[in-house]
């Protein structure tokens, strides 16, 4: 297969646990990413499609969705939709995708059908879509084909990890799969990094949870942490990311120093790559 373009930069967020800030993450990393300049698509691969219900997509709208994509009766820039957010693009996706497994398991190319859909966005720009600086994945609570394919077509994976006990549970699993995509399917992922969601500073365990990856993890976690907030979880059901709802709230903030902090590191790996 071709080499991953070199721009726009992709990032799969996942991982297989549920409930852990994965989608929240991407709705709100994109918007704060969109806000300080940089041209974002979010890609739905979650056949829950709460990445799209959270950009205001209602389900009637999603004509054309990632099931469409990866099934190759469209392509990526026909799927597209704008949102609300200036800067800020989606990819919606809908059930469907809950086939698209079985569909394409017996093709060759089954693996790398998202890479692909990426490296054609190149032929849509300035037909009414932009040349994107950033497409944020948001992956299935699962290590399915949805997600290999989120995983062969990224520069770097970044992993919602919730302030629980069994925080670390699991991430063994998910660092073993990124270790094979790497060996076998994309040779320059890498994970960009962990970021700390739904911390609870009443909660004594939070704060050990955050003392245990970062011992466990180090320079991997980002400094940033999310916070448990209330104004966070109401967003999605206005279809409106944190920082259209509710811009001064904690996770608003949050989120804002987060897309900072990633745009730092990677202004980091550029220079090293250099």
């Amino acid at each position: 297969m071709s080499m991953l373009p070199r721009s726009p930069r992709v990032l799969a967020l996942a991982n297989q646990k549920g409930g852990v800030g994965k989608t929240t993450t991407a709705i709100n990393l994109g918007t704060a990413l969109a806000a300080i300049g940089e041209r974002v698509l979010v890609v739905d691969l979650d056949p829950q499609g709460n990445a799209s219900t959270g950009l205001g997509i209602e389900r009637n709208r999603r004509n054309l969705s990632t099931y469409d994509v990866l099934s190759g009766d469209c392509t990526l820039g026909e799927a597209i939709q704008d949102t609300a957010v200036p800067r800020l693009w989606v990819a919606p996706s809908t059930m469907d995708l809950l086939g698209v497994e079985l569909e394409i398991a017996s093709k060759q190319d089954r693996a790398f059908r998202l890479r692909s859909a990426i490296s054609g966005l190149a032929r849509d720009i300035g037909r009414g879509l932009p040349d994107f600086t950033y497409v944020l994945v948001d992956c299935p609570p699962s290590l399915n084909l949805l997600t290999i394919n989120a995983l062969s077509a990224s520069h770097s994976i970044l992993v919602p990890l919730q302030c629980e006990f069994f925080a670390l549970e699991g991430l063994s699993q998910l660092l073993s799969t990124v270790e094979q995509v790497k060996a076998s399917l994309n040779p320059e992922l890498n994970i960009h990094g962990i970021v700390l969601t739904m911390y609870d500073s009443r909660n004594n365990l939070s704060a050990q949870v955050v003392e245990d990856v970062r011992e466990t993890m180090g320079d991997t976690v980002y400094e940033t942490v999310i916070p448990r907030n209330v104004r966070v979880s109401e967003a999605p059901s206005y279809g409106k990311p944190a920082l259209l709802y509710d811009l001064k709230c904690a996770g608003s903030q949050a989120y804002l120093r987060l897309a900072s902090e990633i745009i730092q590191r990677e202004r980091n790996l550029r220079t090293v790559a250099a």
